[in-house]
């Protein structure tokens, strides 16, 4: 079954949720992306990503590519601008990072932070057990290499806020379909 990343217009099997790094890489053997292949990838208008840019979201471009590091910061903000204000997706993100502008106090890396989320959201249906949550949680926490004290209940507290952002933003969608049904009967 077919399933769109989160942040993107990608879509891939659910199964190749765990290849997601490996599928990004490839896209960075040149050096980085244009923005006019983020404008792509992403589904934002060029304007949407300078203007984030501007506004300190995430670091500028260095000679007008964007790394893998600042393509998973974007997709972390683009997967919940429609959920949450930009106010509350930016303090989630500074919670695990500092300052949006400068990754040299960062907790953890965007990327590892979006692929953390991202292979969790492919298997929500599976996380609505309690016990496969946290199981699953723990499994992509072992992942993460704790560099201060502290740190890695900062990014599983920004996870969990991740997947219930996007859980509630599924079952919105749900109840919105549901409601076209009945207004087309």
């Amino acid at each position: 079954m077919e399933w769109q990343l989160p942040g993107t217009v990608l879509k891939l099997p659910r199964e190749d949720a765990g290849r997601m790094e490996e599928i990004f890489s490839t896209m960075f053997l040149a050096g980085g992306l244009v923005l006019s292949q983020v404008a792509e990838l992403t589904g934002l208008e060029p304007h949407t990503v300078q203007n984030w840019v501007k506004r300190g979201f995430l670091t500028p471009p260095v000679r007008k590519r964007y790394t893998l590091r600042q393509l998973c910061r974007i997709l972390n903000i683009n997967a919940f601008k429609g959920i949450l204000s930009m106010e509350r997706i930016c303090g989630m993100l500074r919670y695990v990072n500092g300052k949006l502008d400068d990754d040299s106090d960062d907790i953890i890396d965007d990327s590892k932070l979006y692929f953390m989320f991202a292979g969790l959201a492919a298997r929500i249906r599976e996380l609505s057990d309690a016990q496969e949550y946290e199981k699953s949680m723990k499994a992509v926490l072992a992942e993460y290499t704790e560099t201060v004290v502290g740190n890695r209940e900062r990014v599983e507290t920004v996870l969990r806020i991740m997947l219930t952002a996007y859980a509630a933003a599924r079952m919105q969608q749900r109840a919105e379909l549901m409601l076209s049904e009945i207004e087309r009967s």
